[in-house]
């Protein structure tokens, strides 16, 4: 009992705080685009591209601030790219979200082979790192930041009201003169900047970069989303739970005589508890997923 009790204690809320943060800035960016009524399932692959973008600037340029700006635009851009897809295009919102994935996946890969001699990972050197404030480093502060900003943006500003308002009922809102789909590329291409972010922070906290680092956190990002109930507030309080839950198992391995799978597997099996119990109770944005079509007058 003295060795469980034992694993609650302040290095566990910092790993708490730390494995949050990725998931704290994707749910965010999922919040922003399925409110305005576009499903982001390619949050993974954004991710990805904010991890290899951030890390290969900063590594070329020796600083990680430049870094952390250039994951923000690739994230973005990559985020207008799904925002093509689904607004203009019309193309069904699933699938364009996990074609990023699969691009996100391939892309870094080979982007890196073509980067780094063929090798499909990376380090960063001393120079190319983010300096540690306090117990984290700044991404970490970031994070929290940019979930206030979200929230107060959305439900204090009038911008942030048409961003919800297209993403319950568009026609409405363009009845009231909102232009629907410029508002909703806009919440897409920020839901792009922030999981770039959050991509960004894996190698600046990790200190490397390797293929497929984001290891499914865009996929539990979406769940803390849908569990927050579309709130940045609510998306936050659960990315800590999931963050709580990926520190516990790491800080468990090896204890009790068990195998380490018993314990690795406590995120994800919290993620599918989590869901199976708030889903049927978790109404989202009654226009997400659905594509519109403004009627032309005569």
């Amino acid at each position: 009992m003295n060795e469980f009790l034992s694993v609650f204690s302040v290095s566990l809320f910092l790993a708490t705080i730390r494995k949050s943060v990725p998931l704290i800035f994707a749910s965010t960016g999922g919040f922003f685009s399925e409110r305005a009524g576009v499903i982001n399932i390619g949050l993974e692959g954004m991710m990805l591209f904010g991890a290899f973008s951030g890390a290969i600037i900063s590594v070329f340029t020796h600083n990680p601030w430049l870094g952390v700006l250039g994951a923000a635009i690739v994230g973005g851009l990559v985020g207008y790219l799904h925002a093509i897809a689904t607004i203009t295009l019309r193309a069904n919102q699933i699938i364009s979200g996990v074609a990023i994935n699969m691009l996100g996946v391939g892309g870094t890969i080979f982007l890196c082979q073509v980067c780094v001699s063929g090798e499909r990972s990376f380090s960063l050197g001393p120079a190319d790192r983010l300096p540690v404030w306090g117990s984290f480093i700044p991404l970490v502060y970031m994070a929290f930041l940019v979930v206030g900003l979200a929230y107060v943006f959305s439900y204090f500003t009038v911008p942030g009201l048409r961003l919800r308002a297209v993403g319950e009922h568009p026609r409405a809102a363009d009845t009231q003169g909102i232009d629907v789909n410029r508002t909703r590329f806009f919440a897409v291409v920020m839901s792009g900047v922030c999981a770039g972010l959050g991509g960004a922070y894996l190698p600046f906290f990790s200190g490397s970069f390797a293929k497929n680092m984001t290891s499914g956190q865009g996929f539990i990002a979406l769940a803390a989303l849908i569990f927050g109930k579309w709130n940045p507030l609510g998306a936050m309080a659960a990315s800590l739970l999931f963050g709580f839950a990926d520190a516990l198992q790491e800080t468990l391995q090896g204890r009790g005589g068990l195998p380490p799978q018993i314990f690795q597997v406590i995120p994800y099996v919290l993620t599918i508890v989590a869901l199976a119990g708030v889903i049927g109770r978790s109404v989202g944005p009654a226009a997400v997923g659905k594509h519109y079509r403004r009627e032309e007058k005569d």
